[in-house]
Order: C-alpha cells, then structure tokens, then sequence
C-alpha cells in the first residue's frame, strides 16, 4: 500500500484460515525517496507529458513494491512460491468517479516479473464501472476483521484523507471519506519547516486554531456531502487551501487550523452517521499524531478511542493488510466491495490479476 500521504510503502504479509481469519505475519516499511515522491505528487494535476511521466514512475513503483516483497520474504524465511498472491493497492494519481474513472498506478506486470508471485491489482475500476465510487474499499476489511458481535465500533483511519467504516453489531455496514488530514498537515509542515510531517502534532499545538478560516474550509460542499462518498488531492490541496488565506495568518495558526479540520471533519461524520458508537479504533499515519487523538477525544466525549493494535493489527499496517484481503478474495472469486459504503449497484469481485 501507499496512499495519499505519498510517505513510502507499506508492505504487509497475511496468512489467512480456513474460516478468514487474518494473522499479521510480517511487515516492512520503505520510504520513497525525495525525486519520486516529488514527481508523484506533480502527476496528481494535469502536466506536460504526463503519461509518459506516469509510465516511468509507475515502473519505479514497481521495483520499490518488489524491494518491499523480497524484503519481507527475507524477514519471514519464506520464499516467493509461499505466497499466494500480492494485493497491490497502486499509487492514486486521479480519482474522478464522477467521471467514471480512476488512475492507480504501479505497473503489475513488472512486479509480477520481478516478483515470481501473482499480482491482483486495480481494485477500485470494478467498483466504478458499476456505478459506485471505488472507496473507500478497506470498510468489506475492518468488517472481516474487526466487528464485535455486541459492540458499535467505529475503525477511523487517518492518511492522507481520513475515512471511517461504521460497523453496529447486527446492523448495516457504512463507510465513507471524512475529508482532509494528513495530506494537507503535511504539505504545510513541508513548506515552513522542511520536514516531511508534523511529529506528534507539536507544531500545530504551538498555535491557535483561526476561527474565520476553519468556518470557512468546513462550507466546502464535501462536508455536506450524504455518503457514499470518497475524495482525494484532486479536491483537497494546497492551491485550495491558497484560495482562502490571509498575509497575516501565522504558519503554526494555520497548522492548527487543520489540525482541528482533520478532527471535525472525523468527528462530525461520528456524531451524524455513527451516534450510538461506543468504542472508536484508529489506524493510519495520522493515529500516531498525539495532537489529534487528544483533539478527537475532546470531540467525541464519553466514547473509548484506541489503536486499531488493541485488536491485533498495528496502525501502520491496516491498510496493507486490508490489499491482502482483498486480494485473497479475488483469487477465491469473492467480491470485495460493499456496496452500501461506495454507491455500486451490487456486489462485485474487484481487480485485475497478473499470473506469476
């Protein structure tokens, strides 16, 4: 997996039982080095040349997933016969569902080369082309893996959106994009003070949350917005964040400010669509940032937060694990969508697959 935060990649080994079951095996994180995270970034808007562009970094991924592959079977003794398949998530470089159509890339056939293990990939076109918004898709996961037969969890995970996956024991399954966090924390961490994130939120603790400007990034209509719906760079950047700003608003205001957007925009949605939770799990990057898990606890009141590590999968690691999952139900020709979460007329076994 690597997601909107464009940090590196997260690579997750899972063994599954008989049952579905999920046991986290091993896991390995690679950064991505300056150069490509720079030119992936660049490929989320319009450019000159861009598909040949996307061609070549596409094969870059490729190579960085297969390092992460031979990195974990090395950690875990295994060799690439073992394994059944790799669920590749892809780098999102558009998402335009309205349109009908969205853009991860990776090159799987160059990993399945490098990697002599199977590649399941593009999960999220099958889930468009049936009229729904392809994510998010990790909901069908947390529901495998984390439901509780007599408590209302909440699993929040905080990338570079934020998304949560409603799931009330005997009733409906719901999940949706909450809106921005770590992408936009980030990129402003990175233009004031040279650093690729803001460590434990410390920054944004150090200034104060510009009422006017929260107001007024909060009318966005994605916040109105009833689900499904899903979202990326293509709305939420910093030349929409450039539309709003004042010369006298401080750096580390700012920061604040989205700091405290990242949590209403998670902790709206959970008074609106998830009332009588009782527990909320997070995982993600941005779970790590102690800033906002306070910020979200103030929020959320009476309600349990904790790390999704409490029910067996790090929070580094959830996402990585759900592109298993998911990439084990194409291979048993289940689908992988639901789609009370992303809008699609029905069930559909999701991704392509590269034969090893």
């Amino acid at each position: 997996m690597s997601g909107t935060s464009l940090d590196g990649v997260d690579a997750a080994l899972l063994s599954f039982t008989p049952v579905g079951a999920a046991r986290l095996e091993g896991q390995v994180y690679l950064p991505f080095p300056d150069e490509l995270r720079q030119q992936l970034l660049a490929l989320n808007s319009p450019g000159d040349n861009e598909i040949e562009c996307s061609c070549i970094q596409a094969n870059r991924l490729a190579k960085l997933y297969a390092d992460s592959v031979a990195a974990l079977l090395q950690q875990s003794g295994l060799k690439s016969s073992d394994i059944i398949a790799i669920g590749s998530h892809g780098q999102t470089i558009r998402h335009r569902p309205e349109l009908g159509f969205t853009v991860q890339i990776g090159n799987s056939a160059l990993l399945a080369e490098l990697s002599h293990i199977t590649v399941v990939s593009d999960f999220r076109s099958r889930d468009i082309a049936a009229g729904g918004q392809g994510a998010p898709l990790v909901p069908a996961f947390h529901h495998a893996v984390f439901a509780h037969s007599a408590t209302y969890r909440v699993i929040v995970n905080i990338g570079g959106i934020s998304n949560l996956t409603s799931l009330p024991p005997g009733g409906n399954i719901s999940g949706f994009d909450c809106g921005p966090a770590n992408l936009l924390m980030d990129a402003w961490t990175q233009r004031h003070l040279g650093r690729s994130y803001d460590k434990d939120g410390e920054w944004a603790a150090s200034g104060q949350v510009i009422e006017s400007l929260l107001t007024t990034l909060l009318t966005h209509p994605f916040f109105k917005q009833q689900p499904p719906k899903s979202t990326g760079r293509d709305t939420f950047n910093l030349s929409w964040l450039e539309q709003h700003m004042k010369a006298q608003y401080r750096p580390a205001d700012v920061q604040a400010t989205l700091l405290e957007l990242a949590a209403r925009g998670i902790a709206d949605a959970i008074q609106q669509y998830c009332q009588d939770a009782t527990e909320i799990f997070l995982c993600g990057g941005g779970a790590r940032n102690l800033a906002l898990r306070s910020r979200l606890q103030e929020l959320c009141e009476v309600r349990k937060i904790a790390l999704t590590d409490d029910l067996g999968i790090g929070v580094d690691w959830v996402e990585a694990a759900a592109f298993a999952w998911l990439a084990k139900q194409t291979m048993e020709e289940l689908p992988g969508n639901l789609p009370a979460v992303t809008g699609a007329q029905g069930l559909r076994i999701l991704g392509a697959i590269y034969p090893a």
